[in-house]
């Protein structure tokens, strides 16, 4: 491990690393990763993280320590659990991506490759985000109710027996929907504006590049600092899987296929105590309302200038 910078650490950089996220084929090694990163222009230092919860502490430590730059190696779940610790704070915020969909970098040009999002921690500049939050839990890409947490339930199980892909990863939606059977009976408040739907699935989104990515409408409203809220149609589980494919294959149409509500806050209550929420991959118990809201410019990441900008 690199040591840790004996000058002031304002100009230095801690790198959080998740040993555990998942890296493809013909990737670098952890060891190949960490020799690229001791030799920025930087002082670097790399710590590893071996829990959800020793990736916030590291995190708190870091920035309490006073670095500059705080940077998470992970997938998304990595990623949001360390920026959940500097949001608002006067940090600059490093991504390496080594997730397996990876769409919150993607969508601000990092590289996915580890040695050219390295690099862009000395090329890039800081760049303002805005993000989401649930019941004060910060998201990066999106967060849900209901099929999709027992979609991740589904791919923790398939992840340890196939290992992580992005086919793996699609296995597991088809799997937990034939096994999915109680929609949400929602009241939803949309700035102001009150609905009343049964669903099996709310999707709220704060990822233009993963709305893109899916052919979704939706994505403008997001750029414009809105969520996109989508809520499936209750029709069975025959229906959900025909979504799931629609969706796989980029013919998802709202008002049809989904409904698309946009704004920038948003209240959903499942008149029950408790629910499962996913967020950014990950999982947790929630206490119900669930309160979604967007933070601005709170959040500063290191992202590509056009001159350092991976080609497309």
């Amino acid at each position: 491990m690199a040591a840790s910078p004996s000058a002031s650490k304002s100009d230095a950089i801690c790198v959080i690393v998740n040993p555990g996220s998942g890296r493809r084929a013909g990737e670098l090694s952890l060891d190949e990763m960490e020799e690229r990163l001791t030799a920025l222009p930087r002082r670097v230092t790399i710590r590893h993280a071996g829990s959800g919860s020793d990736i916030t502490r590291l995190a708190q430590q870091a920035l309490d320590e006073g670095y500059g730059t705080i940077v998470a190696a992970g997938g998304d779940g990595t990623i949001c659990a360390v920026a959940s610790v500097i949001i608002g704070k006067p940090v600059t915020f490093g991504v390496i991506p080594m997730g397996t969909f990876n769409f919150f970098a993607r969508g601000l040009g990092i590289p996915e490759e580890v040695e050219g999002a390295v690099r862009n921690l000395a090329t890039g500049t800081p760049t303002p985000v805005t993000v989401g939050e649930v019941n004060g839990a910060l998201f990066l890409n999106n967060a849900s109710l209901g099929a999709y947490p027992a979609i991740l339930d589904q791919r923790e199980g398939i992840y340890k027996r196939w290992g992580r892909s992005r086919m793996a990863a699609y296995y597991s939606v088809l799997t937990a929907l034939i096994n999915f059977r109680h929609p949400l009976r929602m009241r939803i408040i949309v700035d102001g504006r009150e609905l009343r739907r049964k669903s099996p699935l709310a999707f709220v989104a704060m990822s233009a590049f993963q709305l893109d990515i899916y052919q979704l409408d939706g994505a403008d409203a997001v750029r414009n600092g809105e969520f996109a809220l989508y809520v499936a149609p209750d029709a069975g589980r025959l229906g959900l899987l025909k979504q799931a494919v629609l969706l796989a294959w980029r013919r998802m149409r709202p008002g049809r296929d989904v409904e698309l509500v946009t704004g920038k806050e948003i209240i959903i209550d499942t008149n029950r105590k408790k629910r499962l929420v996913a967020r950014d991959g990950e999982k947790e118990t929630m206490s119900d309302p669930f309160r979604f809201t967007v933070r601005s410019d709170e959040l500063h990441v290191l992202a590509p200038t056009k001159d350092h900008s991976p080609a497309s």
